[in-house]
């Protein structure tokens, strides 16, 4: 599959001393898998304590390596957070009335809450099996885990008793295909992310009380029309999906924060906008990964391009500060990719892999996984783990060859593959498929 690269004509001689994502991931917490994408919210797993300690394991099937499996009630492909012990994932029932949070024991299985939080008499059809009303990923802390269903709900619950300690329902925003972006946490914020068919906006939450602290409304410019003067940028063109990223650049912590039709960079402690970039997708997904110098953000769906951005820049940076730009079918609509030392991974919903330098905008290679798939790849143990909606997890060995290292299987295909993305803690990997959630460790054997 040849992509297509265009440049711009900006030197690329400062990327020489990019910072390596690899190094980065050594720095990370070791504790758990706190929120969507793991520690540092880019893929990667906290190197082990160790040099000797166990790793992830290569290899497993619903008989090798499966420490335990647990069916997991109703739907949601929210990925497991971990910390001190407990899972936590959330849960709707298929048609939207209720909203649940599950704690899981995370060395037995046992599942040891299972609260309905929220209800909706008459929540908006989904429209599609891609998304389901339990897509968001919660955010754990010690003694606080936050969970997110869009408009449907936010709440904020203690680890240890299980307790309510506060709850919103009040921040409206028509999701229209069901919510996706997960929430994040920032210093005393808890920010959230409502890109919808009516209105488009992020939020900071103060997340000891969840009073809002500032709310931001997007300036993208809704103003085509067609030939009956009617806009063109409705329902699923102006809703996005994606979980912002916080990066501390050019003097600034900057929440990079991706929409429909623009890219933007806001003050994260205040909201400010800070600089934007525009282009023409939609309802991206994708979660921006940043490697000290550039930030990689896929735009979404329709011209779907990923763009090499510096964010050191004002205002409208659309014509100054992209590096490059790369477009055809293997840019992702759902997945988010994945960075190792100076290479960007990336795998399509239709199962490409494409390896990207990221120097340079330059594919190296290209080749078919096989499946679809809307999760995102972990990279753990100096392994890449990429999870198919079938059930399929393909392992690869980063490097500017396409190796496969192993094949492995989960679940009952279609019905029960997996729609959320991993998580992994020391030598545990947590799977979520439709129905179960595993533990897969070295050695283990599921019990009698």
């Amino acid at each position: 599959m040849a992509l297509r690269i265009r440049r711009l004509a900006l030197t690329l001689v400062m990327l020489a001393t990019l910072a390596q994502p690899a190094a980065l991931a050594a720095d990370a917490p070791r504790s758990g898998w706190p929120e969507f994408r793991g520690p540092l919210g880019n893929g990667h797993a906290p190197a082990p304590k160790a040099a000797d300690a166990p790793a992830v394991p290569l290899q497993w099937s619903e008989t090798e390596n499966v420490a335990w499996k647990t069916p997991i009630p109703f739907r949601g492909w929210s990925t497991p957070v971990v910390l001190e012990g407990k899972i936590w994932i959330t849960t709707a029932t298929e048609e939207g009335h209720d909203f649940y949070v599950l704690s899981v024991d995370a060395a037995t299985g046992e599942i040891l809450l299972n609260k309905q939080l929220f209800h909706a008499d008459n929540p908006e059809p989904l429209g599609n099996n891609v998304n389901s009303y339990a897509s968001p990923t919660a955010v754990v802390e010690p003694g606080r885990v936050y969970v997110h269903f869009g408009s449907y709900g936010t709440a904020c619950l203690d680890t240890g008793s299980g307790e309510v300690l506060w709850q919103r329902q009040d921040l409206p925003c028509r999701h229209f295909r069901g919510p996706g972006a997960s929430p994040i946490l920032f210093e005393n914020l808890l920010i959230l992310t409502m890109d919808g068919a009516d209105v488009q906006y992020v939020a900071a939450l103060e997340k000891t009380t969840g009073e809002t602290v500032w709310r931001t409304d997007r300036t993208t410019a809704w103003i085509d029309l067609d030939e009956n003067g009617q806009p063109k940028r409705e329902g699923d063109f102006r809703k996005a999906f994606t979980t912002p990223l916080v990066i501390d650049a050019a003097g600034k912590k900057q929440l990079i924060s991706p929409s429909s039709y623009t890219i933007y960079s806001y003050d994260v402690r205040t909201g400010q906008e800070i600089w934007r970039g525009v282009h023409t997708s939609y309802s991206p997904a994708s979660r921006p990964l940043f490697d000290g110098k550039l930030l990689f953000v896929p735009t979404g769906r329709g011209k779907s391009e990923l763009w090499a951005i510096r964010p050191d820049g004002a205002g409208d940076v659309t014509a100054t500060q992209v590096v490059w730009k790369l477009d055809g079918p293997a840019i992702p609509q759902e997945p988010s990719g994945i960075l190792v030392d100076d290479l960007l991974y990336l795998v399509s919903n239709q199962g490409e892999a494409t390896c990207v330098d990221t120097a340079m905008g330059a594919p190296l290679w290209s080749e078919r996984l096989g499946g679809n798939y809307v999760a995102s790849p972990v990279y753990a143990a100096g392994r890449l783990y990429f999870g198919s909606m079938q059930g399929k997890t393909t392992v690869l060995k980063p490097g500017r060859a396409y190796e496969i290292l192993a094949t492995n299987t989960l679940g009952g295909g279609l019905d029960d593959g997996f729609m959320a993305s991993p998580a992994v803690v020391d030598d545990a990997l947590y799977l979520r498929t439709r129905t179960h959630l595993y533990l897969i460790r070295e050695g283990a054997k599921p019990a009698e």
